[in-house]
């Protein structure tokens, strides 16, 4: 097979890397309108690379046989998030970590973290101060921590406080690095990488001292946080989980779903407060105990708003695609910015219109803040469902004050991006709450 590789940009690779870092959106963009829906880039941290933003060549690429487009295997958060991480592993070994992960994210086991995120929710919440502008970022951010704490490492007392103090900054260390691997050098307790592997041998402290509490827990089967599962897990040979394995995945699981969560919670604050309207019509839902056009919105903020750019692939063979043989060897990434805003796929795609998703499912291949295929993000259900769940406390809880001040700006955080600004609100508390703290909806599906 002869390989025939997509026209990119002539740029030095450090030159298309700083890009990268500090001009991301907008370089995607020129180079979108000036090659099409499929470009070459070379990238420091990635090597030779292809960017995709079709959907039919999406969808090869999700559905492409595992052992053909790996993952895990070249991802950069493999360094930061261990060996055994469902980001960093491939193929059989990919399927069968992902089956023991599977479980406590459906059935009534999400029924149980729906009560732990409104509980969450409601205690941050009450701190908020009325009338004047305020960062929604870090509270968010500590809903989010403070549910991923209970829901999936069940961890309380001083353990909880431990996880309190060592995650934000084990998450703040590992987004920055993970695309720096010059960095990956530990030069002492002082360097950059030194210092992220002691952070992160005390968060292996911590949950050895939990497995150990769960190990001699009599109620252990009873109980349904994410750790007290994968301690009752077994591979298909009958052999339980690895302690590392644990680890790596309990990691990877707040890595996921911790400021990622929190950074769209923050962008609809800061969507919601320039289309007055649309709070207006949420806040009459909720006030009936409904979710659709809640829901609608919450999708229609990670269409317009993706906090992750997309999701990459690494071809371990000449790979097919479109009118392009992609080179074994090169990364192939999907643009979620690039699909999301393209007005082929969408009506008035720079809009904020959240009927555009009411009584309709975004189409698999135009609509990917989760991924897609069989790497599709296995917490998508879990974010969905807090996504929900807090903006149904924050309307039933608040006002939201309306602003006529231009849109934050993006801020790209090492992994995810974010509003420049924290998704500045000014918030006004209701007399009453519009629906009773104990009035909790289903779960939403993802």
């Amino acid at each position: 097979m002869t390989t025939r590789t997509p026209p990119g940009p002539p740029l030095p690779k450090l030159a298309q890397g700083l890009l990268g870092l500090t001009a991301q959106h907008w370089a995607v963009d020129r180079l979108h309108r000036r090659y099409g829906d499929v470009f070459s880039l070379k990238l420091p941290a990635l090597g030779r690379a292809v960017l995709v933003a079709d959907p039919d060549l999406v969808r090869d690429v999700f559905r492409a046989p595992p052992h053909v487009l790996h993952a895990g295997s070249r991802s950069p958060l493999r360094a930061v998030l261990g060996r055994h991480s469902l980001l960093a592993i491939d193929e059989d070994r990919h399927l069968s970590q992902r089956k023991l992960l599977l479980p406590p994210f459906h059935g009534e086991r999400m029924k149980s973290y729906e009560a732990i995120i409104s509980d969450e929710a409601t205690r941050e919440l009450s701190s908020w101060p009325s009338d004047q502008p305020f960062r929604t970022l870090e509270p968010f951010a500590r809903i989010t921590l403070n549910a991923i704490i209970r829901a999936v490492f069940g961890a309380q007392e001083q353990d909880a406080e431990d996880l309190r103090r060592i995650l934000p900054e084990a998450v703040a260390r590992g987004s920055r690095l993970a695309l720096l691997p010059f960095l990956h050098r530990d030069l002492g307790p002082r360097s950059p990488w030194g210092r992220f592997l002691a952070v992160r041998r005390e968060f292996d402290t911590v949950v050895d001292r939990l497995l150990a509490r769960a190990h001699d827990d009599p109620d252990l089967e009873d109980r349904a946080d994410v750790l007290a599962l994968l301690a009752q897990a077994r591979h298909e040979d009958g052999t339980p989980m690895h302690r590392d394995e644990i680890a790596d995945q309990l990691i990877t699981l707040l890595a996921a779903g911790h400021e990622t969560t929190a950074a769209t919670l923050a962008w609809a604050v800061e969507r919601l407060r320039r289309h007055p309207e649309v709070v207006e019509r949420l806040s009459a839902e909720v006030a009936a105990g409904g979710n659709e056009l809640r829901e609608a919105t919450i999708r229609e903020i990670q269409r317009v708003r993706p906090t992750i750019s997309g999701a990459g692939r690494y071809a371990r063979e000449d790979f097919p695609l479109g009118d392009w043989v992609i080179p074994k060897g090169t990364t192939i990434m999907v643009s979620a910015r690039l699909l999301h805003n393209d007005a082929r796929w969408y009506d008035e795609p720079l809009s904020f219109d959240p009927d555009r998703f009411v009584g309709r499912t975004p189409d698999t291949y135009r609509w990917i803040p989760f991924g897609g295929g069989i790497r599709r993000c296995i917490g998508a259900a879990f974010a969905h469902m807090e996504m929900d769940v807090v903006l149904r406390t924050l309307l039933s809880t608040f006002e939201l004050v309306p602003t006529s001040e231009p849109g934050e700006r993006w801020r790209f955080r090492g992994v995810a991006f974010a509003p420049r600004r924290g998704g500045v609100a000014v918030v006004r508390r209701r007399t009453a709450p519009l629906v009773r703290a104990d009035r909790v909806a289903e779960p939403a599906a993802a």
